[in-house]
């Protein structure tokens, strides 16, 4: 999938943001949606939001995220109540701020990350001037036509 990059920008995070989401980030920026950073993979795992509180935040999506290991560049979640979506499994859009962020920080621009939400995915990505490429292992969950 290629998608437009979307670089976040250092920011002041909404109250109640942090408090919903638990854990002592390290740093908060955000682009569209907010990007919380913490210090380790074990950090974003075990993260049990309160998500009737993050549905009150102003924020239309929060992704944390953390350096990853094993050879894995990063790791994240997206949550999003407010949207309908207490946590989405594996999320194209997300990525597209998560790549620059760890491209600029780890200096290349091919990585492989893992989303930790409960089902989980790995993604090869790359950014490519303004464009984010993603890639991996989907399930194919429905087929068909639309004829218009």
């Amino acid at each position: 999938m290629d998608f437009p990059a979307r670089p976040a920008s250092s920011a002041e995070p909404p109250p109640g943001l942090l408090a919903a989401l638990g854990g002592v980030p390290r740093e908060v920026l955000r682009a569209r949606d907010h990007l919380i950073v913490y210090d380790s993979a074990a950090e974003i795992a075990s993260l049990t939001p309160d998500f009737a509180a993050l549905a009150k935040v102003d924020c239309w999506a929060a992704i944390v995220t953390a350096p990853g290991e094993n050879g894995i560049d990063f790791v994240s979640r997206f949550f999003a109540p407010a949207q309908g979506v207490p946590e989405d499994p594996v999320t194209g859009s997300s990525h597209c701020t998560l790549v620059p962020y760890w491209a600029k920080r780890l200096g290349k621009t091919a990585l492989e990350a893992r989303q930790l939400s409960r089902r989980g995915g790995a993604l090869h990505c790359a950014l490519s001037g303004d464009r984010v490429t993603i890639g991996g292992e989907a399930a194919l969950y429905l087929e068909g036509s639309i004829e218009v």
